[in-house]
């Protein structure tokens, strides 16, 4: 259905780096099965570099991890501008760190923070965190969410990738968690790329799906951040069938006119903020 999409409606394609690797214990750097989808899809749009599994924020040596034993080249090979990457809390055995945040802790803080900057050092290019869609705040928690980012970047010189429907989710799920706050907090200064999509109720939670269309509250914080983050470059739409879950929204004819919906209000937003040039 997706592919019914008409590709003048954006401008890049954003990629997971754990879609396309090959696996640690083999000689290649890209997946044999993958890379006619990477060589197609690069030959029709730029390409982003976006990581899940890294474990860059794990206790392993840095040099051990998929982040730079794979994704880097991964990056390399998509000619991206930069490398993003979950803000997951994972160790080496884990396979799972959807919605695992980080300790959000001074100590965590500074430890992180050292693995930040150096890894982008060895990326040579900007390494971007987005902020986490999560369930609940990791226990020894201290300080917020936003400080803990704002702090991060300050002291590892890294970048931001502000997924402005994570901050809503966690609005909605967390008792007294205050979207306008966060953004008052973070450096936007920072924001390189931002991440906008639509999620689903289900059990009482509200979901990080990226299943349905972009809510009013999240395009309410784009229109903001587009007049206050000078360095942004990207504004992504996440979309995503029943990934996450077996009970998300099934994938139907319905999504190609939501999907261009979305994309035509958020180049509509820009260009009326931003302007067509930018």
């Amino acid at each position: 259905m997706l592919g019914e999409i008409d590709g003048s409606l954006f401008d890049f394609a954003e990629l997971l780096c754990d879609e396309f690797a090959a696996p640690l214990d083999c000689g290649y750097v890209i997946d044999p099965v993958m890379r006619p989808v990477l060589e197609r899809l690069g030959a029709s749009h730029p390409l982003l570099a976006h990581g899940n599994y890294g474990n860059e924020f794990g206790f392993e040596p840095l040099d051990e991890t998929p982040s730079v034993l794979r994704h880097l080249a991964v990056a390399r090979e998509m000619n991206s501008p930069w490398y993003a990457d979950h803000m997951f809390f994972g160790f080496q055995a884990s396979s799972f760190m959807w919605s695992s945040p980080l300790p959000f802790s001074r100590a965590e803080l500074e430890r992180v923070a050292g693995r930040a900057a150096a890894l982008q050092d060895r990326l040579q290019m900007p390494l971007l965190h987005e902020n986490a869609f999560y369930y609940a705040r990791f226990p020894g928690s201290e300080i917020s969410e936003a400080e803990f980012i704002a702090g991060m970047v300050e002291r590892a010189q890294t970048y931001l990738l502000l997924d402005l429907h994570n901050i809503y989710s966690n609005s909605i799920n967390a008792e007294g968690y205050d979207p306008w706050a966060f953004l008052r907090t973070i450096p936007l200064d920072r924001v390189i790329e931002i991440h906008v999509a639509g999620g689903q109720w289900l059990d009482g939670w509200y979901h990080d799906f990226h299943c349905n269309a972009t809510p009013e509250p999240v395009w309410e914080m784009l229109a903001y951040v587009l007049r206050n983050a000078p360095r942004l470059e990207a504004v992504t739409l996440e979309v995503q069938g029943p990934h996450h879950s077996a009970r998300s929204r099934p994938v139907d004819p319905s999504w190609a006119g939501m999907v261009t919906g979305d994309l035509r209000r958020a180049r509509a937003l820009w260009d009326a903020i931003r302007g067509p040039s930018a």
